[in-house]
């Protein structure tokens, strides 16, 4: 994708509703830090990809693993960190498949202390619908300022 997501074949108000929540559930998961359960949003052979990662992570259960292991080093520092996603573009594919393009900010906040932006970012998904639920073929987070 890269770029403004040119929307040509929008997403009727139901499926953009039924899109948002899925993020929304899937945001508060992994803030909640249950990493499966947020893995679990993914395509079994599914792909999590970030600018400044030198590899994408490929498949839920690696998803899974390396999501866990950042989440542990994360309750070490004893912060809090919160997933905002806005701004959501949709572009239907197929009956099954979305694109979507998105802006996402993630707020930390030390125990006793303020909150303050760790992170702006673009994201970039492939969501097909599995078993009537969405789940994510292939994200790309593109971090600002990189």
């Amino acid at each position: 994708m890269s770029g403004p997501l040119k929307i040509t074949s929008p997403v009727d108000a139901e499926t953009y509703s039924r899109i948002t929540q899925f993020y929304a559930h899937q945001m508060q998961l992994l803030d909640e830090r249950q990493a499966e359960e947020w893995a679990d949003g993914f395509t079994e052979d599914g792909v999590f990809a970030q600018n400044v990662k030198p590899e994408p992570w490929t498949g839920r259960a690696v998803i899974a693993e390396r999501m866990r292991a950042g989440m542990e080093r994360l309750a070490k520092l004893d912060v809090q960190r919160r997933h905002w996603f806005g701004m959501v573009a949709a572009e239907r594919q197929d009956a099954a498949t979305v694109l979507t393009r998105y802006y996402a900010m993630v707020f930390e906040t030390p125990r006793g202390g303020r909150a303050a932006t760790y992170l702006s970012t673009t994201g970039e998904d492939v969501l097909v619908l599995q078993d009537g639920q969405w789940r994510v073929r292939h994200r790309l987070i593109t971090h600002d300022g990189t």
